[in-house]
């Protein structure tokens, strides 16, 4: 039986999307995650592709969770924040190495939250969770779709307190999106998936 046909019994990846507002909205996120968490984070947030980005920085300050920019073949490892680089799309295969392309862009962006998301669903299955906070535009919209598909589960900011409600509004949309929720409550609702089947 593969990943994704069994129910999960426990979660085994975070992958996360934001764009406009995103550095506060991931500031809020991973600062209340804690600093024991069991799964690693997987993390597009687009930047400007021209500038080096000091987003790993700026996040480390925020959270007890260690945060660095991802690397190609990096095995991903519990409580790791790993943020796609500027001009890269974030992918994970099955054992959980990462790698990064520089295939075309994705609604006009890459990173693009779609490709990881659909990394992840093809990788994990039923054991991942997507989030999509924050941002412009419909990135992430069918990834969540194929998290969903895959027996995952989908998890979206409330379009109505999210500084831009496009890419949360697209997600929703979708039909896919298992809770929609407050930033300040996203953080809770991980912990307790990720936790639940741990004890």
């Amino acid at each position: 039986m593969t990943r994704d046909e069994a129910p999960a019994d426990h979660y085994s990846v975070v992958a996360v999307a934001s764009s406009a507002g995103g550095i506060q909205a991931l500031s809020a996120l991973l600062g209340a995650l804690g600093p024991d968490l069991p799964v690693p984070v997987l993390l597009v947030q687009h930047l400007d592709p021209r500038h080096r980005t000091v987003l790993a920085e700026v996040l480390a300050r925020r959270t007890t969770l260690r945060v660095k920019l991802a690397e190609a073949e990096e095995h991903v490892l519990p409580g790791t924040v790993y943020i796609a680089p500027p001009d890269r799309h974030l992918l994970v295969d099955s054992d959980g190495t990462l790698s990064l392309s520089n295939s075309e862009l994705v609604h006009f962006v890459r990173p693009s939250a779609d490709l990881l998301f659909e990394s992840v669903a093809g990788a994990y299955g039923a054991e991942a969770i997507a989030c999509v906070l924050t941002g412009t535009g419909q990135d992430g919209a069918m990834g969540v779709d194929a998290v969903k598909s895959r027996g995952g589960m989908v998890i979206a900011q409330d379009p109505r307190t999210a500084e831009f409600s496009g890419m949360p509004q697209s997600a929703v949309d979708t039909g896919a999106v298992d809770f929609v929720l407050p930033l300040e409550d996203i953080a809770a609702v991980v912990r307790g998936l990720v936790e639940a089947k741990r004890q």
